[in-house]
């Protein structure tokens, strides 16, 4: 009877060691509580990937990232390429091998990720393309964006505005110059496409005339975004088309291009009394680009806020990691090759000398002491 008694209590240890072990495996204290481990983010380590620190819109969009997800809890690593996509890459493998919980990435080259996205997918890492659609790989998560076709639209637009062609006032024909951004950025082609689905009826009708014939995509990409790039580009076309003709505007998809082309136009004797400067469009209302509108230089530009970018992929990436669904308002425009990527696109404002003051410092994106 003691014999029977011992193996019965020896029995009765074994189970409870054994339930133990089962509830710690799934994730249970031995006290009846319920730890979900999987969902907990406290203190977790987000990479962010930005391309260059050269562009004064990158570093805000970095800081305006890293305040955001530390806002929520969350560490940061912050990297800039410094638009080298080889650089990028390997930033990105030492963040998945430090141990990241999630990525933001803003890509320099957008079909160089493959094999490093491979990567964050086998660690179970999700990934935010921030800005800029990473092509060619089906492990991006969630695309962060403006809408990209209508920022194309509003520098039409507004050339057209400006020219008088838009109301009909002025019938032309206008000498205009056509540039892009780079063709390694999938933006590029949405900026470009919003502006000539705008300009090409002017165009076609003859009130806009391209003097250079340089209207394709391919012939007036501008890589890496890169000033002296277009820069010099603008200095060909003034040589080879212009000797008796004036440019009357010029369609540049952003500030950084902007002020390589109105270097060129100051070079060849434009803004002088007899000789003004052609309308030129812009993209990002950098600093130095505001200032140039106040003083009458570059015309207008595109203000996309880049906290509220900020603050959208940073809401996709804690969403992700804390088994939610991040929210989503598109569904059907980003196809990045290999699958739809549901994005949420925010609305971009056309900016010139007339509403800075209430698009950028009352919002309080600018001081007026920086615009000094």
């Amino acid at each position: 009877m003691i014999m029977r008694n011992r193996r019965a209590a020896l029995a009765a240890i074994a189970g409870a060691a054994s339930l133990a072990l089962t509830l710690s495996a799934c994730g249970q204290s031995s006290d009846g509580g319920s730890k979900d481990t999987s969902k907990d983010t406290k203190g977790a380590t987000i990479g962010i990937s930005m391309p260059t620190k050269s562009s004064e819109r990158w570093i805000n969009d970095g800081n305006n990232v890293v305040k955001d997800l530390e806002s929520k809890g969350y560490k940061t690593k912050l990297a800039y390429g410094e638009d080298d996509p080889d650089q990028q890459v390997s930033q990105i493998e030492n963040m998945i091998t430090q141990g990241v919980k999630g990525l933001i990435i803003a890509a320099i080259d957008n079909k160089s990720m493959n094999n490093v996205l491979q990567q964050a997918a086998d660690a179970h890492i999700p990934v935010i393309s921030y800005d800029r659609l990473i092509l060619g790989s089906k492990n991006v998560d969630y695309y962060a964006s403006f809408d990209n076709s209508k920022v194309g639209e509003l520098q039409g637009n507004y050339i057209l505005q400006k020219l008088g062609l838009a109301d009909g006032s002025k019938k032309g024909p206008f000498n205009i110059e056509l540039f892009a951004g780079s063709n390694d950025d999938n933006n590029t082609k949405y900026f470009f496409g919003g502006a000539m689905k705008v300009l090409q009826p002017y165009i076609d009708k003859k009130q806009l005339v391209v003097k250079s014939g340089q209207t394709a995509l391919n012939q007036v990409t501008t890589l890496r975004w890169d000033g002296g790039t277009a820069q010099k580009r603008m200095d060909d076309i003034l040589t080879s088309a212009y000797k008796s003709a004036r440019v009357d505007a010029v369609l540049s998809p952003y500030d950084g291009i902007s002020i390589g082309i109105l270097s060129s136009l100051k070079s060849d004797d434009y803004g002088s009394s007899s000789k003004p400067l052609p309308v030129v469009t812009g993209q990002d209302a950098e600093l130095a680009s505001v200032k140039s509108i106040i003083a009458g230089e570059q015309t207008q530009t595109v203000y996309k806020d880049t906290r509220q970018l900020a603050k959208v992929a940073s809401n996709m990436v804690d969403a992700a990691l804390k088994g939610k669904k991040p929210e989503v308002n598109d569904t059907k425009t980003y196809d990045n090759g290999t699958k739809v990527v549901p994005a949420y696109l925010l609305q971009p404002v056309s900016v010139d000398k007339t509403n800075y003051e209430k698009e950028l410092v009352a919002t309080g994106y600018y001081k007026d002491s920086d615009l000094k």
